[in-house]
């Protein structure tokens, strides 16, 4: 009798084994990673690993960019044409990628209003404020233990009836 059972056992077992396949992950490998999208994405936008992108906040140094975030912040203010709207208040995020070269690309823009739900900003606002993010061409690539990185970054950009009033982080 035991020795059917160990056989039974054992037939379950090799047979499950060979059962198995291997099934490509529905997630991808970490949370708020952003895939390469053909229809709005950069093709020549390259990482330098896929498979490791770091956050900007590992690497110890903050915001990484030259002339530091009051540059950011300037050329927001200078270079954003809005008109004071009721309506046009909470917060634009833009996350991107920023790869080892300083380069930057696979931008995703969300908004949210001054409750912390989804609110979708009008189309002149969002894409002006996706354009300039875009030509930021002063990010510094992101360095470990003497190894470049790419990272991810974001800029969440805070408005009042229309009104730039804060650039975070």
């Amino acid at each position: 009798m035991k020795q059917a059972t160990l056989i039974f056992i054992l037939t379950a077992t090799l047979y499950s084994c060979g059962q198995t396949q291997e099934k490509k992950a529905d997630y991808p490998l970490q949370v708020g990673d952003i895939d390469f999208n053909s229809k709005i994405d950069n093709p020549n936008f390259k990482l330098c690993d896929e498979t490791r992108v770091l956050q900007y906040y590992n690497f110890g140094k903050g915001l990484q960019y030259k002339g530091e975030k009051i540059t950011i912040t300037e050329y927001f203010k200078n270079g954003l044409k809005t008109k004071e709207k009721i309506g046009e208040t909470g917060v634009l995020t833009i996350r991107f990628i920023v790869n080892c070269n300083g380069q930057t690309g696979r931008f995703r823009i969300q908004g949210m209003d001054n409750d912390y739900n989804e609110k979708k900003f009008g189309d002149n606002l969002a894409n002006q404020v996706l354009t300039m993010t875009s030509k930021l061409d002063g990010w510094i690539a992101g360095e470990l233990e003497g190894k470049k990185y790419d990272y991810y970054q974001y800029l969440a950009i805070r408005f009042e009836n229309g009104k730039l009033i804060e650039i975070m982080p």
